[in-house]
């Protein structure tokens, strides 16, 4: 999945709301940002894992945030069904 098909798409934003979405098999894709921290991604890229989701993390954190429409910056973003 690219970055640009993330405006057109429903998404969540946020490692709370992307991990419950996961959780709750809502999820077809999630981006994480590439400057995101470890310690704060790691523990989705796992669920996601576990979970058969796809993860990108190629864009930075503030690419994704744009991406988003949003004026911050976002550690992970899902794309939802």
């Amino acid at each position: 999945m690219q970055l640009d098909e993330l405006k057109r798409a429903e998404h969540v934003t946020g490692i709370k709301q992307v991990t419950k979405a996961v959780n709750k098999n809502q999820v077809v894709f999630v981006f994480l940002g590439s400057n995101a921290e470890g310690r704060v991604t790691e523990p989705l890229k796992s669920l996601c894992n576990d979970k058969g989701v796809p993860v990108e993390a190629e864009y930075t954190m503030e690419e994704l945030g744009k991406a988003c429409s949003i004026g911050v910056k976002a550690a992970a973003v899902a794309v939802l069904r």
